[in-house]
């Protein structure tokens, strides 16, 4: 099955989404979350090394806890970031 952006879905308790980002140079970030702990967490575009070492430290964390950590950070002068949108992500899948 094909995942598309916005849409969760749920395979053997993993529920998983593709979020489509806003303000950041990273245009998707997707993650997937079992047992409340990060699975998967992979962003497309952005700073390369970044997001590769924010994916590399989250997987396996607890959701809050990288919530926690991760909420309002800002890139530069934007509002935003890759680690803040990937909060917005993971709200998204606990809402659902």
């Amino acid at each position: 099955m094909e995942l598309r952006a916005g849409q969760v879905q749920v395979n053997d308790g993993e529920k998983q989404l593709l979020y489509k980002t806003t303000g950041t140079c990273c245009q998707y970030i997707e993650v997937a979350v079992k047992d409340n702990k990060l699975t998967k967490c992979c962003f497309y575009g952005g700073c390369n090394g970044n997001t590769q070492g924010v994916a590399k430290l989250v997987t396996g964390m607890d959701t809050k806890e990288v919530i926690k950590r991760l909420d309002g950070i800002r890139c530069g002068t934007k509002c935003t970031s890759c680690p803040d949108q990937l909060c917005r992500a993971l709200e998204q899948l606990q809402e659902s």
